[in-house]
């Protein structure tokens, strides 16, 4: 298929492109030390190509303590020893880039690990000019914190410093002091370092909580503080304004308004960023994710039409259903029992198919499924350990803590690859840092690649689409039945070009009378996952979780 049209838009490489995220420490083992490593995700470069990706976002491989599995920092110019070293990381970047394939790296500047050297000093003496590098501050007369602002991870944001009677500021573990970013020095500490990556040839940065690094902590203003875009257009001008590099930050709080503000091109500032409204609509409102709501899909769709809508002109998406810090999409948008390959398929189709750069997680292109460990004692996440510590200790029950972790916790995301149905499904010789899902065996990548209908050559095609439509790239975006309760249906639309994109998200078959002025229509069937259709009945019958793309064309369609 080929409907390439002209349009007004600025292309970038990216635009097309599909990324696919590697979790590090749970992709491939190549020592036997039960630890994920470079040397195994150079062991797999083939496997992405095939699969046809041209990015790998590459969590963090920093040396670190892995308090936070790497999102605490000890030396941003150097390479956990666990990971391999700074020239195994040159050679994934030239390995990959033989295959067409960019690295892009997970910045993470809202804080440093407690042991990187910043910190250090910092903490040696008040006088030091590093001690600005941090937010510190003095308790209150009777010794308690500084206010009652709490970290993301549990209890107090604030942790006591006993050597200088200071308290300083973190908004995640207390082994991540948050960096000051109104210290100049911090910038260009900050840009300095962020170029030496970009002088070894990546293709860009994903930004960690990015929109954190403006915060006014005496204002208790954490997110989209008055500081937060210049900051932004200074890193820009610094770094890689003047790269042909890709960089998305990670936005909780963002808003379309104000993604226009990272992603317009005309700002300088991103080239997209992630907004996860879709993701919080499943959480209870006073209880967060680990109280989860059922998924509603005529909320859903609300959501995906706004986002798609008003960024169509002057910004960019980013498409992802799930990544290191949620559950697999499988197991919380489809149906990880009896229709696991129905829905995987479905849901890559949805999303695949919308504006935007769609990014894979490792596994998700193989339908892996969150896991349902005996014990907490089974898990490593920080954040669901502390949180359950707490709840419990405030009187929430164990079994409640613990559907809410098997729901939402970021172990799900986290138990190793499954390569292939031998010893710890081929992740490692070793014992695997975190224990595997015990489906391997029927839910491994060296199933799907023996079989031509698998999950993984669906979304293979889904890849090689984009490529090929530049309405599915550049087409603007129609919802079409708004309120049913079942199906997510939508066009894309370009010049004379049409994509009908059908979803159904149940398990039950769905009847479905289309619009009057779809009905008759007869085009090229692209891609489904019961069968390709290439003509519009009045009425359409959905088997579950069928989803399927056709392409059609205004003038040759039937008047």
């Amino acid at each position: 298929m080929n409907t390439k049209v002209s349009t007004t838009l600025n292309k970038q490489w990216w635009h097309d492109a599909v990324v696919y995220q590697i979790y590090p420490r749970s992709f491939c083992d190549a020592n036997g030390d039960g630890i994920g490593d470079l040397a195994g995700i150079i062991g797999k470069l083939d496997y992405l190509q095939k699969l046809g990706i041209n990015l790998i976002w590459l969590s963090p491989v920093y040396k670190s303590p892995m308090d936070d599995n790497g999102y605490d920092i000890a030396d941003y110019q150097d390479i956990a020893a666990e990971f391999g070293t700074l020239a195994e990381i040159e050679r994934l970047i030239a390995e990959a880039a033989k295959r067409d394939i960019r690295i892009l790296m997970d910045l993470v500047v809202n804080h440093t690990s407690d042991e990187h050297p910043w910190f250090l000093a910092a903490k040696s003496s008040p006088n030091t000019p590093y001690r600005d590098y941090y937010i510190w501050r003095k308790p209150q007369a009777d010794g308690s914190p500084p206010d009652d602002q709490r970290s993301f991870f549990g209890g107090s944001a604030w942790e006591f410093d006993e050597a200088s009677g200071e308290y300083f500021f973190h908004l995640f573990s207390k082994r991540q002091p948050d960096l000051n970013w109104e210290n100049p020095a911090v910038q260009q500490e900050v840009h300095q370092m962020m170029n030496w990556w970009l002088d070894k040839g990546i293709g860009g940065f994903r930004m960690d909580v990015i929109d954190l690094i403006g915060k006014q902590v005496d204002d208790k203003i954490l997110t989209n503080g008055p500081r937060l875009h210049p900051l932004l257009q200074e890193m820009h001008r610094a770094s890689f304004g003047p790269r042909n590099v890709l960089t998305v930050g990670e936005t909780w709080s963002a808003t379309p308004q104000i993604a226009r503000m990272y992603s317009d091109p005309a700002r300088e500032e991103l080239s997209m960023v992630f907004q996860f409204e879709h993701v919080t609509q499943t959480w209870d409102p006073e209880h967060g994710k680990w109280k989860p709501r059922p998924f509603d899909l005529v909320e859903f769709k609300r959501i995906i039409a706004k986002w798609q809508t008003e960024l169509a002109d002057s910004g960019w998406n980013s498409l992802f259903w799930n990544n290191h810090d949620l559950p697999r999409a499988v197991s919380k948008y489809g149906d990880p029992g009896r229709f696991r390959v129905e829905s995987a398929k479905m849901l890559a189709t949805a999303l695949h198919c919308l504006k935007g750069t769609p990014y894979i997680y490792q596994g998700e292109e193989i339908g892996m499924t969150n896991v349902r460990f005996d014990s907490i004692d089974d898990y490593q996440d920080i954040e669901s350990l502390n949180f359950y510590r707490e709840r419990t200790a405030a009187g929430v029950p164990h079994a409640d803590m613990m559907e809410g972790i098997y729901a939402n916790g970021r172990d799900n995301a986290r138990t190793p690859m499954q390569w292939d149905d031998s010893f710890n499904a081929g992740f490692s010789d070793g014992t695997p840092w975190l224990k595997l899902n015990p489906n391997y065996r029927q839910v491994n990548a060296e199933a799907a690649l023996a079989d031509p209908d698998s999950i993984f050559f669906h979304y293979q095609r889904l890849i090689s689409l984009r490529k090929e439509s530049e309405v599915m790239v550049y087409g603007d975006y129609q919802q079409l039945l708004e309120e049913h309760p079942q199906v997510f249906a939508y066009q894309r639309r370009l010049g004379e070009q049409r994509l009908l994109v059908l979803n159904n998200f149940s398990a039950q078959p769905v009847e479905l009378d289309l619009p009057t002025e779809l009905t008759g229509i007869e085009g090229q069937g692209l891609i489904g996952n019961y069968s390709l259709r290439h003509r519009l009945d009045e009425r359409v019958s959905l088997a579950p979780y069928e989803s399927f793309v056709m392409a059609f064309s205004l003038t040759s369609s039937p008047t």
